[in-house]
């Protein structure tokens, strides 16, 4: 080959990696380094090892404390009248006087066919009490009965205390997955395998372990950690940036923790409400109400942090993605001003969220005509307001300990040098 020939060949070649270069096509690169929506490097060694050193001790300690608070083979609690409840359609509904108070306003008589049971394809009548000319239930309703346990085949002792509502939730949880699975694909069928993980979790060990005299905070601490420990790697994967967001939470969530039983000291929340008052008289022995009203800050906030940390790390690494000459500090503020506008309606859902639980009371105490002051500071609704307040801090905080946490990962990976051929 002539000297002319190899200078030529040498211009082309020059040429064509100009080209690449300019199309993001870069030899030895993968091409989501020129389009954001692949997925971002893995985390090298170092950081893989600080996140594992980290999370590993928190995930065996929150399974050591699963085992020691499930009450393994305690009998559960009995029910409050140890009382049975069937099935049952109401066949029709006469007008009738009230037997056990002649002076009631009316009652209307039910004949009701028994769905299961004892005496299961039998109808029995009911009475039901009419208060301000409406009846509770009437003809052609599906409905609940309760009847003692020991009485079963006494048809005097069956009384309609419900509708059937067994339908109705079937529908709306069927719309509600195909909704989630129509938007998310595979990944909305993680979220609902995820969703069905929390549920198992709260009705198999939460309310289980505090129902055998555990102490609340203890189950809810163990319970929320499980929860988030499941949820997010089953609904994001394996991978840095979920255990980031992990680790955002986990903060969070000690923060929340920490806050909720200073608060609830200083502002002498005892939990002692009629709520408590009838778990105690069911299970028969003494309830830890302060414990409970902690439990059920964390658990409350739980779904929020889950949230805001999963986007403010996803944020962190598509910004990233899309400049990966970003330096850490201009990539913090970027992320950080994303994190912002969330967090602000995050808030906003836990005042709402919080404000319609009392949203009765709160009623109650307008028509009274009371001042603010004595509308905020009885025990029921004192307590809202410390899980609202108490619940947004720890949203606020995870905003910027998940972005110091997620800059910090993603600006470990170092891109591949070309390799020369």
């Amino acid at each position: 080959m002539s000297a002319r020939d190899h200078r030529a060949r040498h211009r082309g070649r020059h040429r064509k990696l100009d080209a690449d270069a300019r199309a993001g096509h870069v030899p030895g690169h993968a091409h989501g380094h020129a389009h954001g929506h692949r997925p971002a490097p893995p985390a090298d060694r170092v950081v893989r090892t600080w996140i594992a050193a980290l999370l590993v001790p928190c995930a065996l300690a929150t399974a050591v404390g699963l085992v020691l608070l499930y009450p393994f083979g305690e009998p559960a609690a009995a029910d409050d009248v140890g009382a049975v409840r069937v099935d049952g359609h109401v066949t029709s509904a006469t007008e009738t006087f009230c037997g056990d108070d002649p002076g009631a306003e009316g009652c209307l008589a039910l004949t009701v066919a028994i769905g299961d049971g004892p005496l299961a394809g039998q109808s029995v009548v009911t009475e039901v009490s009419v208060v301000r000319g409406d009846a509770p239930f009437g003809a052609g309703d599906d409905v609940v009965l309760s009847v003692p346990e020991d009485e079963l085949t006494d048809p005097g002792a069956y009384a309609v205390v419900d509708f059937q509502r067994d339908h109705s939730l079937l529908v709306l949880a069927m719309l509600f997955a195909a909704a989630v699975v129509a938007l998310g694909g595979r990944r909305g069928l993680a979220a609902l395998a995820a969703l069905a993980l929390t549920a198992t979790t709260l009705i198999a060990f939460v309310l289980p372990a505090i129902l055998a005299g555990r102490d609340p905070l203890a189950v809810a601490v163990v319970g929320c950690c499980a929860i988030m420990f499941g949820a997010l790697y089953l609904t994001h994967g394996f991978s840095a940036r979920t255990s980031t967001a992990v680790l955002g939470t986990l903060v969070s969530l000690v923060l929340i923790g920490l806050l909720g039983t200073a608060f609830a000291h200083l502002a002498r929340l005892t939990g002692a409400d009629e709520d408590t008052a009838n778990l105690a008289a069911a299970l028969g022995t003494g309830v830890d109400g302060r414990g409970l009203v902690l439990a059920g800050l964390m658990i409350g906030a739980l779904g929020a942090l889950d949230d805001v940390t999963v986007t403010q790390t996803s944020a962190v690494w598509e910004l990233r993605q899309a400049d990966p000459g970003l330096r850490s500090a201009a990539l913090f503020r970027s992320a950080m001003r994303i994190g912002r506008d969330h967090v602000a309606s995050a808030v906003n859902t836990l005042v709402l969220a919080y404000a319609g639980t009392t949203l009765p009371l709160l009623l109650v105490f307008s028509a009274n005509q009371r001042g603010l002051g004595d509308v905020l500071t009885p025990q029921v609704v004192a307590t809202e307001v410390v899980r609202t307040l108490v619940g947004s801090i720890g949203v606020v905080a995870s905003v910027p300990v998940t972005t110091a946490v997620a800059v910090a990962v993603v600006t470990r990976n170092r891109p591949r040098v070309a390799r020369r051929a």
